[in-house]
């Protein structure tokens, strides 16, 4: 008699709470902070240093980073859109089946930070930047964008390992 595999990983409905739940404690923590910083005019250092690493400083950006794209925020903001529906996609298709809670975690920081970046590019036909890195040549940044780059960088690696155990575990 043959007997099942054992269900792997967090049911769906755990896996879809904790994205949505990410989502939008980062798309909210995303909206704060450039509510805060866009109370002042493009070019203002709101908080002059921290801890020698950082300044806060408002710049609207109307491209992408480093000045790549520029006064394409229109078709960038609908670009965002359709990766957050590429990622709801991901979700219910192989997140659903095979996917852990950490790369849960990362796609919903990725959608989030879409999602945070596309509402200002459709609302303000700019996205509120604030975060300027003072020890790196680096474009000025926000919450979103760190949702976005962290999120994609950490989602490959947690892939990656999640893949490797499995073929492991097969073999």
């Amino acid at each position: 008699m043959k007997h099942a595999k054992p269900a792997q990983g967090a049911p769906f409905g755990v896996k879809l709470a904790l994205f949505m739940g990410v989502s939008l404690v980062w798309l909210v923590l995303d909206r704060i902070t450039k509510i805060w910083a866009d109370g002042a005019e493009p070019g203002t250092v709101l908080v002059e240093d921290i801890g020698g690493l950082f300044e806060f400083v408002l710049v609207h950006n109307t491209g992408a980073a480093w000045g790549m794209f520029s006064n394409s925020t229109f078709a960038l903001g609908i670009f965002s859109l359709v990766v957050c529906a590429v990622i709801l996609v991901v979700l219910c298709t192989y997140i659903r089946k095979e996917g852990n809670l950490l790369q849960v975690f990362f796609l919903a920081c990725v959608f989030a930070g879409g999602l945070g970046n596309a509402i200002d590019r459709m609302a303000y036909s700019y996205v509120i930047d604030f975060i300027n890195a003072k020890f790196i040549s680096f474009p000025v940044f926000n919450v979103a964008d760190i949702g976005v780059t962290c999120g994609i960088v950490l989602f490959m690696l947690a892939t990656f390992i999640h893949d490797s155990q499995r073929s492991r575990k097969d073999a």
